[in-house]
Protein backbone atom coordinates (compact mmCIF):
# COMPACT_ATOMS: atom_id res chain seq x y z
CA UNK A 1 0.00 0.00 0.00
CA UNK A 2 1.05 3.65 -1.07
CA UNK A 3 0.09 6.64 0.54
CA UNK A 4 0.44 9.64 -1.58
CA UNK A 5 0.27 13.70 -0.38
CA UNK A 6 0.61 16.68 -2.09
CA UNK A 7 1.16 19.59 -1.35
CA UNK A 8 2.69 23.21 -2.72
CA UNK A 9 -0.57 24.36 -5.09
CA UNK A 10 -2.22 27.77 -4.43
CA UNK A 11 -3.44 30.91 -6.52
CA UNK A 12 -0.44 32.36 -9.04
CA UNK A 13 -0.20 34.92 -11.31
CA UNK A 14 0.24 34.41 -15.07
CA UNK A 15 3.80 34.01 -15.78
CA UNK A 16 4.79 32.70 -12.45
CA UNK A 17 5.85 29.27 -10.65
CA UNK A 18 5.16 27.01 -8.48
CA UNK A 19 6.02 24.17 -7.06
CA UNK A 20 4.02 20.88 -6.10
CA UNK A 21 5.32 18.21 -4.16
CA UNK A 22 4.18 14.69 -3.17
CA UNK A 23 5.50 12.61 -0.54
CA UNK A 24 4.74 9.22 -0.35
CA UNK A 25 4.31 6.79 2.43
CA UNK A 26 5.26 2.81 1.84
CA UNK A 27 8.06 1.21 1.00
CA UNK A 28 10.36 0.23 -2.04
CA UNK A 29 9.34 3.80 -3.71
CA UNK A 30 12.37 3.54 -5.91
CA UNK A 31 10.31 0.71 -8.42
CA UNK A 32 7.34 2.76 -8.79
CA UNK A 33 6.82 5.33 -11.65
CA UNK A 34 5.59 8.46 -10.63
CA UNK A 35 2.83 10.95 -12.24
CA UNK A 36 1.52 13.98 -12.15
CA UNK A 37 -2.14 14.34 -13.62
CA UNK A 38 -4.18 17.73 -13.78
CA UNK A 39 -7.91 17.82 -14.12
CA UNK A 40 -9.42 20.87 -15.13
CA UNK A 41 -13.44 21.70 -14.09
CA UNK A 42 -15.43 20.12 -16.44
CA UNK A 43 -12.57 17.99 -18.21
CA UNK A 44 -10.98 14.60 -17.94
CA UNK A 45 -7.35 13.81 -15.78
CA UNK A 46 -4.58 14.14 -17.87
CA UNK A 47 -1.09 13.04 -17.47
CA UNK A 48 1.06 16.47 -16.84
CA UNK A 49 4.64 14.85 -16.54
CA UNK A 50 5.81 10.94 -15.43
CA UNK A 51 9.20 9.93 -14.44
CA UNK A 52 10.49 6.12 -14.24
CA UNK A 53 12.19 4.78 -11.08
CA UNK A 54 15.51 5.11 -13.21
CA UNK A 55 14.42 8.92 -14.17
CA UNK A 56 13.37 8.95 -17.64
CA UNK A 57 11.15 11.35 -17.89
CA UNK A 58 7.60 12.18 -20.25
CA UNK A 59 5.45 15.37 -20.35
CA UNK A 60 2.37 16.49 -22.07
CA UNK A 61 3.33 19.13 -25.23
CA UNK A 62 1.59 21.37 -23.47
CA UNK A 63 3.83 21.77 -20.63
CA UNK A 64 6.89 21.36 -22.45
CA UNK A 65 10.06 23.60 -21.94
CA UNK A 66 7.68 25.00 -18.79
CA UNK A 67 7.33 22.00 -16.13
CA UNK A 68 10.19 19.59 -15.21
CA UNK A 69 9.23 16.33 -12.90
CA UNK A 70 11.80 15.16 -10.50
CA UNK A 71 12.12 12.83 -7.83
CA UNK A 72 14.07 12.29 -4.54
CA UNK A 73 13.86 8.53 -4.01
CA UNK A 74 16.13 9.10 -0.34
CA UNK A 75 13.26 11.10 0.49
CA UNK A 76 10.33 9.20 -1.11
CA UNK A 77 9.13 12.14 -2.99
CA UNK A 78 8.34 13.45 -5.88
CA UNK A 79 8.32 17.30 -7.17
CA UNK A 80 6.26 19.11 -9.89
CA UNK A 81 8.42 22.69 -11.30
CA UNK A 82 6.02 24.85 -12.67
CA UNK A 83 7.38 27.50 -14.81
CA UNK A 84 5.94 30.51 -17.29
CA UNK A 85 2.24 29.52 -15.54
CA UNK A 86 -0.71 30.26 -17.97
CA UNK A 87 -4.25 30.23 -17.04
CA UNK A 88 -4.87 27.02 -18.79
CA UNK A 89 -3.20 25.08 -16.02
CA UNK A 90 -5.68 25.99 -14.10
CA UNK A 91 -6.47 22.50 -12.01
CA UNK A 92 -6.40 20.02 -9.17
CA UNK A 93 -3.33 18.11 -9.65
CA UNK A 94 -2.95 14.73 -8.56
CA UNK A 95 0.19 12.65 -7.82
CA UNK A 96 -0.20 9.41 -9.18
CA UNK A 97 2.19 6.31 -8.53
CA UNK A 98 2.18 3.09 -10.97
CA UNK A 99 3.46 -0.33 -10.84
CA UNK A 100 2.29 -2.91 -13.40
CA UNK A 101 -1.67 -3.15 -12.30
CA UNK A 102 -0.95 -0.86 -8.75
CA UNK A 103 -2.08 1.96 -9.21
CA UNK A 104 -2.09 4.91 -6.02
CA UNK A 105 -3.64 8.20 -6.10
CA UNK A 106 -3.38 11.33 -3.74
CA UNK A 107 -6.26 13.51 -3.33
CA UNK A 108 -5.02 16.52 -5.12
CA UNK A 109 -3.62 20.24 -4.91
CA UNK A 110 -5.63 22.86 -6.51
CA UNK A 111 -3.32 25.38 -8.86
CA UNK A 112 -4.97 28.41 -9.76
CA UNK A 113 -3.41 30.75 -12.48
CA UNK A 114 -5.32 34.04 -12.36
CA UNK A 115 -4.47 37.73 -12.44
Amino acid sequence: QVQLVESGGGLVQPGGSLRLSCAASGSMFSIYTMGWYGQAPGKQRELVAAITGGGSTNYADSVKGRFTISRDNAKNTVYLQMNSLKPEDTAVYYCNAQRFNLIYWGQGTQVTVSS
